[in-house]
């Protein structure tokens, strides 16, 4: 009696127009089916790592596989010689799932017209019943089923998931396939925007990066800099750093700084000291970017007993010590709001002849070789300020140009920035898109006439 009141109960919650599944209510023109009844997960071949060649048939393997999209960069061949079956090769548009490892679950879509081979433990969804590829791409793409996904992984020295495991996994879908093609094309159209972003900022970074080469080191010259007073274009001349424009000149930093300045940590056992709104920067913090916010913050009491400076926007700031394995030391960033930093960040202040936005983007560009060449100390390498004052460099003697270059660059980083915040706008707006198109809850309208 109590069964059948819960039956009737659970009855009455389904709104209609929707029906009861084992994944919960569902439309009532769609249908809850295991992949397995639509889409067979084929393994892939056992190829013995002594035959990856460099030249032949790329083999995919599971660190290929990506969020999303297959990374074939970096792939392994295989020459001629043992014939491999045809269901161990990868044609383009085919959809690919990691099935062991960190990456267990992640999906990618090969996009090449070549063939290619299918390693172990990478699996291939091969479509055999009603539906359209494109849609299980998605599907099987989704949230929903890296949350199925994950409730079934074993648990062992590394997370494992075998084929018969991703057929049982209930999907949800149309079960007219001219509705799965809509919502495919939809969210294919979404894929296509993101990608088209993503390789625009890929080409703006690689101008970015060949601008930089050009104006710090005066291989180009901006118009209003590059001509002598009798209107010949300025050369050349030799230095201890190599050839420099004839009217730059090479310097150490202790011809350019002012001073240096590190911070320090407020002592942890006073939990107070961690309840303030000042903004306190640590060494893994400086990621060769503008700073506007921190992961801590501090309070004024805790400024106070610790002596730290609050640095001013604008302020050029060095990661002094870190372990040579996370990248932390050597690298840079700028203060975009007042904020203090712990001992292991070193803010550096210019004198007259340097203008700190160029020292930020002249670091950028030299830093990481700088790094390893002047840090001292083994387990924790570091800088002193006796070393930075020994590193050399050469600029322009004329401040307005230091000033002329960084905002170019300037002007391109914000560039991407707006870039990078419309690329990650346009994620969160294909992933809000498969929640509501994958489940139904958002219906799109039908071809004309199906």
């Amino acid at each position: 009696m109590a069964e059948q009141m819960m039956q009737e109960a659970a009855g009455k919650a389904i709104p209609a127009g929707y029906q009861q599944t084992e994944v919960g209510a569902i439309l009532e023109d769609w249908e809850a089916i295991p992949l397995g009844g639509i889409c067979k997960v084929q393994g892939g071949f056992a190829f013995k790592s002594e035959k990856f060649k460099k030249t032949g048939v790329p083999i995919l393997r599971i660190s290929n596989i990506q969020s999303g999209f297959l990374d074939v960069n970096e792939v392994v061949y295989y020459a001629v010689g043992e014939k491999i079956p045809k269901q161990f090769e990868v044609h383009d548009g085919d959809a690919l799932i990691a099935m062991s490892g960190a990456t267990t679950g992640k999906v990618g879509v090969y996009n090449k017209n070549e063939v290619a081979y299918l390693n172990q433990r990478v699996g291939k969804f091969v479509l055999y019943g009603n539906a359209d590829m494109k849609y299980i791409q998605h599907v099987v793409g989704s949230d929903l089923y890296k949350s199925a996904l994950s409730n079934m992984l074993e648990q062992g020295a590394q997370p494992n998931i075998s084929s018969s495991q991703l057929e049982r996994i209930i999907i949800r879908k149309p079960t007219l396939e001219i509705e799965q093609k809509i919502i495919a094309n939809v969210l294919s159209d979404s894929d296509a925007l993101i990608d088209a972003l993503e390789q625009l900022i890929a080409k703006k970074q690689a101008i970015k990066s060949a601008t930089m080469q050009q104006l710090l080191t005066g291989r180009t010259r901006l118009p209003a800099f590059a001509l002598r007073p009798d209107g010949t274009p300025k050369g050349y001349k030799p230095s201890e750093l190599g050839d420099i424009p004839e009217d730059w000149a090479c310097y150490t930093f202790n011809d350019v700084v002012d001073s240096c300045s590190s911070g320090a940590t407020p002592y942890r056992g006073n939990k107070d000291f961690y309840k303030g709104t000042n903004r306190w920067i640590t060494s893994g913090e400086l990621n060769y970017c503008i700073i506007n916010d921190t992961i801590e913050k501090i309070s004024d009491e805790a400024i106070k007993k610790s002596n730290l400076n609050v640095h001013p926007q604008g302020t050029f700031l060095m990661a002094i010590t870190g372990l040579e394995a996370a990248g932390t030391r050597g690298a840079c960033g700028i203060v975009g709001r007042p904020a203090t930093t712990n001992q292991s960040c070193m803010a550096i202040y210019p004198n007259e002849k340097l203008s700190s936005a160029y020292l930020y983007y002249w670091y950028v560009h030299n830093g990481e070789n700088l790094a390893f060449k002047y840090c001292q100390g083994t387990k924790q390498l570091s800088y002193t300020a006796g070393l930075i004052k020994k590193i050399p460099l050469y600029l322009p003697t004329i401040k307005e140009e230091q000033t002329a270059i960084a905002t170019i660059l300037s002007d391109m980083d914000n560039e991407l920035q707006a870039l990078t915040q419309k690329l990650e706008k346009a994620r969160a707006l294909k992933q809000g898109m498969m929640q509501q198109l994958l489940t139904g809850k958002i219906r799109l309208p039908l071809a004309a006439g199906a």
